[in-house]
Order: C-alpha cells, then sequence, then structure tokens
C-alpha cells in the first residue's frame, strides 16, 4: 500500500521495535496527526483470548473523564412516563414503537447511540437485525438497557465509549481527539485499559494483553508497553 509524504515522515519518528510509554505515545501520536481536520486518537489491544468461546468474551463499558470529542447523538426507547426524563438528560429522540418502525421500514440511522429501558426490549427487538450488526443494539453490559434512562444518556453523552472484542481478538476504541493533547488523552487511555484488564474473563489463560498500539486517524501506529497495568 502506497501512503502519502505526511504518513511516511510520521513513520520516521517512530521506532517500531520500541514498546513507548503510553504518555511518550499519546504525545506522539498528537504530533503525528497532520491532517486538516482533528483527527479521532484511537487504541487498538489485541488480547490473548479467543472471542469464538462464551466464557472468554470481553466487553463492557467505560465513561471516559474527558470525553470523546465527538458529539453524540443518543435514541432512547422508553414509555411514556420516562420520556420527559429522557429529554431533559439531552436525548436527541425519545420514543417506542414509531422508531422502530422507522429504524425497520425506513432504514433511519441517524443516532450514535441506542438506550432502552428493560421493558421497551420486546418492542426494540424487531429492529434487531438492523441494529446489531451495526453495534447499535441496546444491550446491558454496554449499560445501554438500563431503568433509569436519563443517566444513561448523561453518560453516553459525557463519553461513555463501548468496548467489545472483533473476530480477530482485537479491541479498538476512540479516546479523543489530538486538540486534547497527550495530559487528557493520557487519562482517557489509562481508564480504557484498566476497565479492560478489570474485564479479564476466568477462562483467559497466558498473557493477557498481547499487544497495544495507540494511532491518530491517518497516522502512524505506536507500539505502546501495557506492563504498569500488571498485564
Amino acid at each position: 500500500m502506497k501512503h502519502g509524504k505526511k504518513y511516511n515522515e510520521s513513520a520516521k519518528a517512530v521506532d517500531r521495535t520500541k514498546l513507548y510509554e503510553s504518555d511518550e505515545a499519546l504525545a506522539l501520536a498528537c504530533q503525528n496527526a497532520k491532517a486538516k481536520f482533528d483527527e479521532t486518537i484511537e487504541v487498538h489491544v489485541r488480547l490473548g483470548v479467543d472471542s469464538r468461546h462464551a466464557d472468554q468474551q470481553v466487553r463492557g463499558a467505560v465513561v471516559l473523564p474527558n470525553g470523546t470529542g465527538k458529539k453524540v447523538r443518543v435514541l432512547v426507547f422508553c414509555k411514556e412516563d420516562k420520556e420527559e426524563a429522557a429529554k431533559a438528560a439531552g436525548a436527541d429522540y425519545v420514543g417506542g414503537a414509531d422508531l422502530v418502525d422507522r429504524i425497520v421500514k425506513e432504514n433511519w440511522l441517524d443516532f450514535d447511540v441506542c438506550v432502552a429501558s428493560p421493558d421497551m426490549m420486546g418492542v426494540v427487538g424487531k429492529a434487531a437485525r438492523i441494529l446489531g450488526p451495526r453495534g447499535l443494539m441496546p444491550n446491558p453490559k454496554a449499560g445501554t438497557v438500563a431503568p433509569d434512562v436519563a443517566k444513561a444518556v448523561t453518560e453516553a453523552k459525557a463519553g461513555k465509549i463501548e468496548y467489545r472484542l472483533d473476530k480477530t481478538n482485537i479491541i479498538h476504541c476512540p479516546i479523543g481527539k489530538a486538540s486534547f493533547g497527550a495530559d487528557k488523552l493520557s487519562q482517557n487511555f489509562d481508564t480504557l485499559l484498566e476497565a479492560i484488564v478489570k474485564a479479564k474473563p476466568a477462562a483467559a489463560k497466558g498473557t493477557y494483553i498481547k499487544s497495544c498500539v495507540v494511532a491518530s486517524t491517518m497516522g502512524v501506529g505506536i507500539p505502546v508497553s501495557t506492563v504498569k497495568y500488571g498485564v
């Protein structure tokens, strides 16, 4: 694959044989973010588990202390008695069967997070084939199926992100924008890594975190040491 001049310049600044401390790696990622837009800083963590086994799944959600820098559009499925609270918390769309019908019939997906009260999951399930593949289906492990929908909305707006394994046993997560600077990104990085370590399945054997890399949207992957997290 042929890369551009800026990417090649950034690549020269990264020693691929070195494991950088997280704050140094994030500072370098910010330095290498030279696109005309505010690049997202992403974390990619390869785990020593097998996602094909139910007892080795790693999935959860965590509120980043400094948010993600992205405006999050939240849709809430709830009964009428909770609608006002959801709107007051900042929900962009609130409803029930009407919104499910719109998703199913119009393939409407102008939102980033779906929250649902437990008593609505029977209705929401009708849109599962559309929401599921896009990672939008409300889920208790992600905190998006909750009796207190207002609290769930507040957390989503504040920078709550979901982490989960893909088919290659890697977790991919955004932790903020290059404009945040290394200090704020380091706080977000530590919060995410601590949550992933805490979510280690009992069935996981051997080395849990195989590798960790940070990179800006258009930038070079920078290897990060995870020794300080005890794995």
